[in-house]
C-alpha cells in the first residue's frame, strides 16, 4: 500500500510539473495524443478489414508515434533556447511555444488526414467537405511556416 502511494506521488508530481511545464501547449499536446492514439486504432482495423494485419508495422506504427511526441519535444526545447537567448541580449519576446506549437498543430493535421484515409479504406463515407478542409488546414500550416 506504501508502494502504491508513492507510486501516485510520484505520478501527480511529474503531471503536474509537465502540465506546468507545456502551459501553452498542454491542450494541443493532449489533443495530438488522442488523435495519434485515434489513428492506431483505426490503422489496425484497417490492416485488419484488408487482410494486411502485421505486428511488425504495428510496432513501426508505434515508434512513429512516439516519434512524433519527441519532434513536439525538440520544438519545446528550440522556443526554450531562442527565448532564453533574445533575453540575454535585452530582447523580450513575448511569444511562447511558437515552434513547438507549429510542430503540434501540424503533426494534429497530419493525423487527422491519415484518420480520414484510415475510415476510407474500411468503407466509411467521409464527407469530401471534411478531406477538403483537413487539405485546406493543412496547406495554410505549410504556407506560414514556408514564409
Amino acid at each position: 500500500m506504501k508502494d502504491n502511494n508513492f507510486l501516485q506521488a510520484v505520478f501527480a508530481a511529474v503531471a503536474g510539473a509537465l502540465a506546468a511545464y507545456l502551459n501553452i501547449l498542454l491542450i494541443p499536446v493532449l489533443v495530438l495524443i488522442a488523435v495519434m492514439i485515434i489513428d492506431y486504432c483505426t490503422g489496425m482495423v484497417t490492416a485488419y478489414c484488408t487482410a494486411t494485419l502485421n505486428s511488425r508495422i504495428g510496432i513501426k506504427g508505434i515508434f512513429k508515434k512516439v516519434g512524433y511526441l519527441c519532434l513536439v519535444a525538440v520544438g519545446m526545447v528550440t522556443d526554450y533556447l531562442i527565448t532564453s537567448a533574445l533575453l540575454q541580449v535585452g530582447i523580450e519576446m513575448h511569444i511562447n511555444m511558437c515552434i513547438g506549437m507549429i510542430i503540434t498543430i501540424w503533426l494534429i493535421i497530419n493525423e487527422l488526414i491519415s484518420i480520414l484515409e484510415n475510415l476510407a479504406k474500411i468503407g466509411v463515407p467521409v464527407p469530401s467537405f471534411i478531406k477538403k478542409l483537413i487539405d485546406k488546414l493543412k496547406n495554410t500550416v505549410d504556407d506560414t511556416v514556408n514564409k
